[in-house]
């Protein structure tokens, strides 16, 4: 074997990975899953040790509706990087990279009145889904779809002891202007 083959490195820090692997197009975002479609493990990157940790387990009969992660290089409201649902045809797994078109943004804010805090969602669908290839606006996923969307949060808040209140559901505009502020929060902090 090579020397070149003997050295291992490291695998990429997904926290810092380009928000978007085209630059000039905004529909589309990197998104780095960190929870599968039905898992009821919640996993969350470690940056201190550089891993996926399991971070919790959900009661018997709820699991996560689809892939969750989030943006890399950025950084939301509460400090995060900005989180993003993405609808696919089959479940990911933790670290997966997948490209993500933006249909819209559930606003939300989490906490209690004094300590309220910004906890969007972006909706965002698999870039090569078939299922929902329809699927330009949030919108277009119904009303119940979205009702559904919106209690999960709220339920799964609940279980972790914090209150989830939405505020509204709003379109790709909206949710891309939200992911600029995302990336130009990360390039702030990193300055």
């Amino acid at each position: 074997m090579s020397k070149k083959n003997k050295q291992v490195n490291g695998l990429a820090n997904p926290l810092k990975l380009a928000p978007r692997k085209d630059k000039d197009d905004d529909d589309v975002i990197q998104v780095v899953i960190e929870t599968p479609k039905g898992s009821r493990n919640k996993f969350a990157f470690d940056p201190e040790q550089k891993a996926f940790q399991l971070k919790k387990v959900l009661p018997v009969g709820m699991a996560f509706p689809y892939e969750f992660g989030f943006v890399p290089s950025t950084k939301a409201e509460d400090g995060d990087p900005v989180d993003v649902l993405v609808l696919m045809d089959e479940p990911a797994f933790p670290g997966c990279l997948v490209n993500g078109r933006v249909i819209g943004i559930i606003e939300a804010e989490q906490g209690e009145k004094k300590d309220l805090e910004r906890n969007d969602r972006i909706v965002a669908i698999e870039k090569n889904n078939h299922t929902y290839s329809f699927i330009n606006h949030i919108d277009d996923l119904g009303e119940e779809f979205i009702k559904e969307l919106e209690e999960f949060f709220v339920n799964y808040h609940k279980l972790i002891g914090k209150k989830y209140h939405i505020l509204d559901v709003k379109g790709p505009g909206e949710a891309r202007r939200r992911i600029k502020d995302g990336m130009r929060a990360s390039r702030s902090k990193a300055s």
